[in-house]
């Protein structure tokens, strides 16, 4: 019965399998607010260790949302749109899949180190939101020094809350991993599960911008930072989003060379936690610079508008359309 129905209705099995995948993609697309990232984190990590204690890090989650809401009394509330709190999530939780990833591969890592990780991840950019006192622009004017100011961040955080000097430098280290610029080969790392941690967080923070399903919507506001912080090379905005491939071709070079490739082990995780045998991650940005090569090509007059949702949508059924034409020829 089984192989008769495998003969007579192929389409229905595809398309169930396809609706199937469907819901898959959107689980992983569509979180929102930071319980529903902090929730999937758990989950991945449960993966790896059915019995972590997540308490440390909920802690500091909880510390983090706290300080991007201008809930701390020392500091303000986060005014910089592009690294906001939703990028924090998103370099959160791609973290963990990479570390799952890793794992299922044989990378050993030890349950403080994954909690120390991810807490770096949490804390990667705190750099950007100012003091209380600091009444004069945004956090934008601080994009060429944010990681050393992430750091004294952490630095004093961990103190209030009596981690260890070790954890700190720990952090600390895994923090710069983040710099676009960094040399990995300088950095002191006091073991190879230590390098690992960090080479992820560089990576996780790559991909969980550039992955984000606003992140061309963002590409606007990352011009304003940049131009508030003194950042060369870009005279326009439209100078930026017309490099913005070319940084992702850049970007996949740094993957191999400085990270240790270390992304490749987003396809396993996805393969294990959703049965899908792809790097769904990459897929999505490639396909953000599939859009934004084609609004330069079709529509760089007005291309603001299809960077949003609702221009995008336009411009998946422009594509589409041009495809269908040309198959028909």
């Amino acid at each position: 019965m089984a192989e008769e129905t495998n003969r007579e209705f192929p389409l229905l099995i595809r398309f169930r399998s396809m609706v199937s995948e469907e819901v898959k993609l959107k689980t992983l697309a569509y979180l929102e607010g930071p319980l529903e990232f902090l929730e999937e984190t758990e989950k991945i990590v449960s993966l790896m260790f059915p019995q972590f204690d997540f308490y440390s890090i909920r802690k500091v989650f909880a510390d983090i949302k706290k300080l991007y809401s201008g809930k701390n009394p020392e500091y303000r509330r986060c005014n910089t749109r592009y690294h906001d709190l939703n990028h924090s999530m998103h370099c959160f939780v791609v973290m963990a899949k990479i570390m799952h990833g890793a794992f299922i591969n044989g990378i050993i890592f030890t349950k403080k180190y994954v909690t120390l990780g991810l807490i770096s991840a949490l804390m990667h950019d705190t750099g950007y939101i100012q003091s209380r006192e600091d009444r004069t622009g945004t956090g934008g004017k601080y994009t060429l020094s944010h990681i050393e100011r992430s750091i004294e961040f952490m630095e004093k955080y961990f103190k209030a809350k009596s981690y260890s000097l070790d954890d700190f430098t720990f952090c600390r280290d895994c923090l710069r991993c983040t710099g676009i610029n960094v040399n990995i080969k300088e950095i002191q790392f006091e073991s190879h599960e230590h390098e690992i941690i960090g080479k992820i967080l560089g990576t996780a923070d790559l991909i969980g911008q550039m992955a984000d399903k606003k992140y061309l919507e963002k590409l606007t506001s990352l011009y304003e930072e940049f131009r508030e912080g003194g950042v060369p090379c870009f005279n326009s905005e439209l100078d930026l989003i017309k490099a913005t491939p070319d940084f992702w071709e850049l970007t996949k070079q740094r993957f191999v060379t400085e990270f240790g490739n270390v992304e490749s082990y987003l396809r396993d995780h996805f393969k294990d936690s959703l049965g899908i045998d792809r790097d769904l991650l990459r897929e999505v940005i490639e396909r953000n610079m599939r859009y934004l090569k084609f609004i330069m090509e079709y529509h760089e007059a007005n291309y603001r508008r299809y960077l949003s949702p609702e221009g995008l949508e336009e411009i998946i059924i422009e594509i589409r359309t041009r495809e269908a034409n040309r198959e028909t020829r």
